[in-house]
């Protein structure tokens, strides 16, 4: 499987609640890998709010978004769900699933006005559960005698990489965390570093995640 080299996705498990004209919205989040995943989440969430008047849902899974469903719970058709996945869509995320919980007020808020009042729940959310940029990275393992260690570690901290960790084995381990398509570069830039001296092997690659 080839893995996307970027994407975004929410930060965490997390859960929102705005009022609407008397009606409590409560936007819930979760991440999901897959349909199972994510139909087990909402099933949780109905679960935890069995009296709610609507319990509607939308998730966006896979590289391409090949995995996209939106449920109106009852409320009138394309009123709630797909006002939500559009809100998934337009940020860009992937792997996320979202329930939100409609406890009635008693004021009707007409077709415009559920629209507005369930994507907004869902934007409001996310801005508060937080996103994060997930980069495919690569550990490289850079293998140097000890008394290049000073010189290797204090170049990495004032370059463009991350350090990962160092383990003190026979030779010295610098694992770093390397993008993807910066393998080559890092690999030259060591190497000129170290005189050749280093042994630079690619490890396990692994996504690493910033706040957006």
């Amino acid at each position: 499987m080839v893995l996307l080299p970027i994407y975004y996705t929410i930060k965490d498990r997390g859960e929102h609640e705005i009022v609407i004209q008397k009606s409590r919205f409560i936007s819930y989040f979760s991440r999901a890998t897959t349909e199972e995943e994510a139909q087990t989440f909402i099933e949780e969430i109905k679960k935890l709010n069995r009296d709610a008047t609507h319990n509607c849902s939308a998730y966006l899974i896979g590289e391409t978004d090949n995995i996209q469903k939106a449920n109106d719970d009852g409320e009138p058709s394309g009123t709630a769900g797909v006002p939500m996945l559009e809100v998934l869509k337009k940020r860009k995320l992937k792997d996320v699933v979202v329930v939100v919980t409609r406890y009635f007020g008693g004021i009707k808020l007409g077709a415009g006005g559920l629209i507005r009042a369930y994507g907004g729940a869902v934007s409001e959310g996310l801005n508060e559960v937080g996103v994060v940029e997930r980069k495919l990275m690569c550990v490289m393992h850079t293998q140097v005698d000890y008394h290049w260690l000073g010189k290797v570690e204090n170049e990495l901290r004032q370059s463009i990489y991350q350090l990962k960790q160092i383990d003190y084995l026979d030779q010295v381990d610098v694992q770093t965390y390397v993008a993807t398509d910066e393998i080559e570069a890092f690999e030259e830039w060591m190497t000129n570093l170290t005189n050749g001296q280093a042994e630079i092997k690619r490890g396990e690659e692994v996504y690493l995640e910033t706040d957006v």
